[in-house]
């Protein structure tokens, strides 16, 4: 199996409705039709990278693409934690984590994307609250970031909801036009007193040193 070879392909994070997993290659060709079937109003753009702007087909080849990317170059001291999100069997989106010289920074980045079908459930919420229980829980994590436009009320208040505080803001051009974006910050103190969703992990400890926490095996 592949995971034996590189462990973090077994790592499994399991909350009440959700599974978060890398990908295998099924799941992706899974998440890019989730992707085609939309992911945000065609007038909005709520990512920097409006990669979403894109005819279906080269949409889908982009999305397998970025996470075969993502994958490949996987180092303890930058690696992207790309987790495809499972509802009920079906991947309908992505819940990334990132970091860089974690051993020693002990901060992540997390971001994300959900089809539209599966908007509004309450799910965003979910599938973040996993990641952070993995930065925080397992690997010991003292700070994650995150950002959102200023129109993008969802990503807004699930960070408001897992205790995020507001740390700043930035302009940045979006389809060629000024965008404000808010910065969040959530500290380990923060985010013991939101924890409010279950979350189990299979398959962490072979992992540990891939996140920078141990030495890699000969």
């Amino acid at each position: 199996m592949i995971a034996e070879h590189f462990p973090p392909m077994g790592l499994r994070l399991n909350t009440p409705r959700l599974q978060l997993r890398m990908p295998s290659d099924d799941d992706l060709a899974r998440l890019a039709e989730a992707a085609v079937s939309g992911v945000h109003e065609p007038e909005r753009m709520p990512f920097i990278v409006p990669w979403t702007d894109q005819t279906p087909r080269r949409l889908a080849l982009g999305v397998i693409q970025h996470n075969w990317s993502s994958m490949a170059s996987w180092t303890p001291e930058k690696w992207t934690f790309n987790a495809v999100v499972v509802h009920e069997g079906t991947v309908i989106g992505v819940q990334d984590m990132t970091a860089k010289d974690f051993a020693v920074a002990r901060q992540v980045g997390t971001g994300s994307w959900l089809a539209r079908s599966h908007q509004g459930m309450g799910l965003g919420t979910e599938m973040r609250a996993a990641v952070l229980h993995l930065a925080f829980g397992c690997l010991g994590a003292d700070a994650a970031v995150s950002e959102a436009f200023q129109d993008s009320e969802a990503s807004h208040g699930v960070s408001r909801r897992l205790g995020y505080r507001p740390d700043g803001s930035r302009l940045v051009a979006v389809r060629g036009r000024q965008v404000s974006e808010t910065v969040y910050r959530l500290t380990r103190q923060d985010w013991e007193r939101h924890r409010t969703v279950p979350v189990t992990v299979e398959g962490l400890e072979p992992c540990l040193p891939y996140f920078g926490l141990g030495e890699l095996p000969d």
